[in-house]
């Protein structure tokens, strides 16, 4: 269980977090969500590691994440983020072999079992085709895949994800998310996402949480929660909300534009 206590984070004298409490059971999956600058990356780096908390702390299981070293932490946690591949001139194989180093000790290198976890993971996530193809040359979507399989080559028990569909065509998103469903259900896989699309969240989360000023305003089930009054707390704009005919988790429909649909917001 994945057990966040009370977090908070300040930037100068900006609480851009605020207590935050959050308990996660093993294959569960959460959806992170709320407007730009509302706490939602800054809660996700500091279950990461990457942040420190200035108050509260994150526990899995009873392993303080906050204090383990970074391999150990690694060998628990991994991040999806296409940023992270850069534009090295690595092979897909090569860059996702990376993803081992958590196991590997100093001058130590892969064994026999790695690039056996390395061949499922290079299988799992179609990119077997692809393995001697050099990052540079790939599409997006298929650079998100590459990294999905660099995170996923690490085994962790927690994936996080940061607005993982963002710049992908709606066949690389269903194939991203489709891996993490898999994942998630037949390895036990817990997942972190922050995301903006809210229909996406409504349908691939079992939960979601909403953030405003660095507060949780709202968390459950998207059924429990999202609403069309929820929405406009949020976002400032006016929506319908339906449910979806085949799972009947909620679903946001757009007003059609008019000068009444939204409030007035500086971009």
């Amino acid at each position: 269980m994945l057990t966040i206590q009370s977090v908070s984070k300040h930037y100068d004298t900006r609480c851009v977090v605020d207590g935050i409490s959050l308990q996660l059971k093993r294959g569960e999956s959460i959806g992170i969500l709320g407007s730009n600058g509302s706490g939602k990356t800054t809660l996700l780096r500091m279950i990461s590691g990457e942040l420190m908390p200035d108050q509260g702390e994150i526990w899995l299981e009873e392993q303080n994440l906050l204090k383990l070293k970074p391999k150990a932490r690694a060998r628990k946690i991994a991040v999806l983020a296409q940023e992270l591949l850069g534009d090295a001139p690595f092979t897909v194989r090569e860059m996702i072999e990376m993803g081992r180093y958590p196991y590997l000790s100093r001058f130590e290198t892969l064994s026999d079992h790695d690039h056996d976890v390395v061949d499922q993971i290079l299988q799992q996530t179609n990119l077997l085709d692809r393995r001697h193809t050099r990052i540079t040359e790939l599409s997006g979507g298929e650079r998100q895949r590459v990294a999905i399989a660099r995170a996923l080559v690490q085994e962790p028990d927690i994936l996080l994800l940061d607005e993982p569909t963002t710049y992908l065509d709606l066949e690389a998103q269903w194939s991203l998310l489709d891996i993490c469903k898999h994942w998630q259900k037949e390895k036990g896989l817990t997942l972190v996402m922050v995301i903006h699309d809210l229909n996406v969240a409504s349908l691939f989360c079992d939960r979601v949480l909403f953030l405003q000023d660095g507060k949780c305003i709202a968390e459950g089930t998207p059924k429990e929660v999202i609403s069309a009054s929820l929405v406009e707390q949020v976002y400032g704009v006016t929506t319908v909300v339906i449910p979806h005919p085949e799972t009947g988790v909620p679903q946001i429909l757009h007003q059609p534009f008019t000068n009444n649909s939204r409030k007035e917001h500086a971009l």
